[in-house]
């Protein structure tokens, strides 16, 4: 399991997950985002969005977090934030913040609620946004030096496999009758 940043061959898939999820897709443009994968699989398993808000006072917004359902509870979340982190960083920003209506998944990483009249100008305006259609939303910030992935997350996220539904079974070459030991395939260079 990796986190990269997304490719613009993903727009669909982003914007179809981000639609299905209800998450924000205002000003969306595909390379702000990263995208978690299972290196065995290929499967994407979650993704995140960095807004980078350039006007009189500068800000960073973490926002659009979505880890897909069957990769819940490994750390894909998580390493989807710090990756975001990681960017937010390279593009000099010291402080990022979120909006977000369950503070609790972000407050594990240091994330403290901030008054909305202390966020910078550009990002008051679009907490009142949000606040319109995510009323329970609280504005939070984070330190980005101050970050930090629980442990317990990082072990998961090493492990991590999408869950099987009950009764689901992984079907292999033998299920077709296939004989994978005397078995040549038209393009065999062996």
């Amino acid at each position: 399991m990796y986190v990269r940043n997304a490719r613009n061959r993903e727009e669909v898939w982003l914007l179809d997950q981000i639609e299905a999820m209800g998450l924000d897709d205002a000003a969306f443009r595909s390379r702000d985002y990263v995208v978690a994968i299972d290196e065995e699989s290929d499967e994407k398993a979650g993704f995140g969005r960095i807004r980078v808000h350039r006007d009189d006072d500068p800000a960073c917004e973490l926002t659009g977090i979505g880890v897909l359902d069957g990769w819940r509870g490994q750390g894909v979340g998580a390493h989807v934030v710090e990756r975001l982190l990681d960017r937010a960083s390279d593009e000099g920003f010291e402080t990022v913040y979120a909006f977000t209506d369950q503070p609790d998944y972000l407050d594990q990483f240091g994330f403290e609620r901030v008054d909305p009249t202390d966020l910078p100008t550009v990002l008051g305006s679009r907490f009142e946004g949000k606040r319109e259609g995510m009323p329970d939303a609280v504005a939070l910030r984070l330190a980005v030096e101050s970050f930090s992935l629980p442990e317990r997350l990082r072990e998961r996220f090493k492990h991590a496999a999408p869950a099987r539904e009950e009764g689901e079974v992984e079907e292999s070459p033998e299920d077709f009758g296939i004989e994978t030991e005397n078995t040549t395939y038209k393009y065999d260079t062996g």
